[in-house]
């Protein structure tokens, strides 16, 4: 605990967290004067009865639905060789108004419109997560060569630079401490909830803040090799590995669209010289049995749940990023979770005082402490103001970097608060209690404070992190939801692991890992795996799971990183958030068997010619209501 003039730490540049790409402005752009042709078009058709209105309405439509659609349809066709859903849509609207049925077509090229910039917009989010973890590097930092100090751009620094650090710098690059002593806030990157002291010979990392106490340190590695660099890959490798997965649409729905397409002139053919009908029943016949076969309801069935889903758990404080977000969240066997942050709140606490008069020692202790920024200081002092206690004033602090701070009494006497080597310093020696709470506090993972007078131990204090409230009982909600195994991921001491997973119920856990252990680690547990986690350091993994869960109180880095958000930093909230996405896939897998069970049973008696076109839309609009219908009773969920 050292003493320091109030700084600026230098944070991270904030960037938007939703901010619309070029293309995807056009995606949404489109979509929506899809929508708005779409109702000018029916307006004028069922409404007003105006036929300029409705054919104007419904080209408005069919050229912003069918355009970028039309586009896509084509790239696959002739450059990745296949038939997709894209040319089904365009060429179903197209029959649909080809029979007087351009309403029918605009809807079908609406809701595929909104589906696939849904989707552009969950896949926009890795740039961001990139991006926003990069803001971490400075632009630059204070470099000593030749005996003279420059400012250098990042990529100038160069391997056995001397880095001049000041406080509340963020450090640019690896390096070892040659000069000074200071303490840095490592969370970042380890995730270790307390400072750690550096002295001549400790290493630095780049992407971490030095709290306190100007440093000089040698360059170890280039900015391009550093930790932070090495992150940034990590998140990278992340992210591509997990786009890599085929979802269940891309896997049917090449087949799908190549079959219908195919046997639509197959079905003309059959009835016009098989059946000996004429063209235009033919045509009619075939026309019917393409409207009716097209998707619109199987394409509206994951939408028309998930965003209602969706919607549900935002009012209740969870907010899913896609509807593939919420699909994952429904099929997790395993959750792991960051410690710090996430389960704690990254906030320190005294969490117990020994000694003879504990007022007189947390007054003593406040005194000393008030004259740090340390966070374990900080500590000290809230508890004092918490009990009411009046600091003992104190003269002439003065830090001690490494070891605690010391300050003269009214009295005259010395009196001091700090670690093990202080106390060693002053002389001063522990009696068996003491003695016997410092290592009992220490198996528990708390950090501790030795506060003294002279060569007298007044008392032993211990600092901890303090728990989310409720988290217990999050933890044991989430079992009954159905997600029996649980892990905690740290980069904390193992004593402090242990100490707090059994506070919690968590029986697994895994210690001092850096990220890519994380990810290491992360490899080795079953899956479908969810991470919770609120830093930095948790953004590889959170992107390398099958679910990324950030806290909403954590980085930029992370919420960027992760599909769901708690935006009420309540993990409370998530066994509820379980038990929708559950409900959801249920909902998802009766929409589209229903769906399906309207294609094969209508189908096939459009082209036999039982079932007229009028009929054949009712049936096939009356699908897509049913679908609709079901996917908003979830909007009354409560989680």
């Amino acid at each position: 605990m050292t003493t320091s003039t109030p700084t600026s730490f230098a944070a991270p540049t904030r960037q938007p967290r939703f901010n619309l790409s070029p293309e995807l402005r056009f995606a949404v752009l489109m979509t929506g004067l899809t929508l708005l042709g779409l109702l000018v078009g029916a307006a004028g058709q069922y409404l007003i009865g105006n036929p300029f209105v409705m054919w104007g309405g419904y080209l408005v439509a069919y050229l912003a639905g069918g355009i970028p659609a039309g586009r896509e349809a084509l790239h696959s066709l002739f450059v990745k060789r296949k038939l997709d859903v894209d040319l089904l849509m365009v060429v179903a609207a197209l029959g649909a108004a080809s029979i007087g049925q351009a309403a029918d077509g605009a809807i079908l090229l609406f809701l595929f419109s909104l589906s696939n910039t849904l989707q552009d917009w969950a896949m926009g989010r890795t740039k961001h997560a990139i991006s926003a973890l990069m803001n971490l590097n400075p632009a630059g930092a204070t470099v000593r060569r030749g005996g003279r100090e420059r400012w250098c751009e990042l990529n100038d620094i160069r391997i056995g630079d001397l880095l001049v650090i000041k406080p509340g710098e963020r450090i640019a690059a690896d390096a070892r401490v040659t000069l000074g002593h200071t303490a840095v806030d490592e969370s970042p990157i380890t995730g270790e909830s307390l400072p750690i002291d550096k002295a001549v010979g400790a290493e630095l990392a780049s992407g971490t803040v030095n709290l306190n106490g100007s440093v000089e340190a040698e360059v170890l590695r280039p900015a391009g090799d550093s930790t932070l660099a090495r992150l940034v890959s990590l998140m990278e490798q992340a992210q591509t590995a997990k786009s890599r997965t085929e979802t269940v649409t891309e896997r049917w729905e090449s087949p799908y669209a190549t079959v219908v397409i195919v046997l639509v002139p197959l079905v003309f053919a059959l009835l016009r010289y098989g059946f000996s009908l004429s063209v235009d029943d033919s045509w009619y016949r075939a026309m019917t049995f393409m409207v009716v076969a097209s998707p619109c309801a199987v394409v509206i069935s994951t939408p028309a749940v998930m965003l209602s889903a969706m919607a549900a758990a935002a009012r209740g404080g969870v907010l899913f990023k896609s509807s593939a977000a919420m699909d994952a969240l429904a099929r997790i066997n395993t959750i792991a979770f960051d410690k710090t942050g996430t389960l704690t709140q990254a906030k320190m606490k005294v969490a117990r005082v020994v000694a003879d008069d504990e007022a007189g020692a947390l007054a003593l202790a406040a005194g000393l402490e008030s004259h740090s920024e340390h966070p374990i200081a900080q500590a000290v002092v809230t508890a004092a103001r918490a009990q009411n206690v009046s600091a003992t004033p104190v003269h002439n602090a003065q830090a001690r970097p490494g070891m605690g701070i010391e300050a003269t009494l009214e009295s005259g006497e010395l009196a001091w608060a700090g670690n093990l080597r202080l106390m060693e310093r002053e002389g001063a020696s522990l009696t068996p209690v003491q003695d016997a709470a410092l290592r009992e506090l220490n198996a528990e993972g708390s950090s501790t404070v030795i506060v003294g007078v002279g060569n007298r131990v007044m008392a032993v204090m211990g600092v901890s992190d303090t728990l989310r409230p409720g988290i217990a009982e999050a933890i044991a909600n989430l079992k009954m939801a159905g997600v029996e195994h649980q892990v905690m991921l740290t980069g904390d001491k193992m004593e402090v692991a242990q100490a707090v997973a059994g506070q919690i119920g968590l029986s697994e856990y895994r210690a001092e890992l850096l990220p890519e252990d994380k990810l290491r680690v992360m490899g080795e547990l079953p899956g479908p795996l969810a991470m919770v986690g609120d830093g930095v350091n948790d953004a590889p993994a959170l992107a390398r799971a099958d679910l990324g869960i950030a806290v909403a109180s954590g980085t930029d880095v992370a919420i960027e990183s992760a599909d769901v958000v708690l935006m009420k930093n309540d993990l409370g909230k998530l066994a509820g958030a379980v038990k929708l996405a559950k409900d959801a896939r249920r909902t998802v897998i009766l929409n589209l068997a229903f769906a399906f069970g309207v294609i094969l049973i209508i189908a096939p008696l459009a082209v036999a010619g039982k079932i007229p076109l009028p009929l054949g839309v009712v049936a096939h609009e009356g699908g897509t209501v049913f679908v609709v219908f079901m996917g908003l009773r979830l909007l009354r969920h409560r989680l």
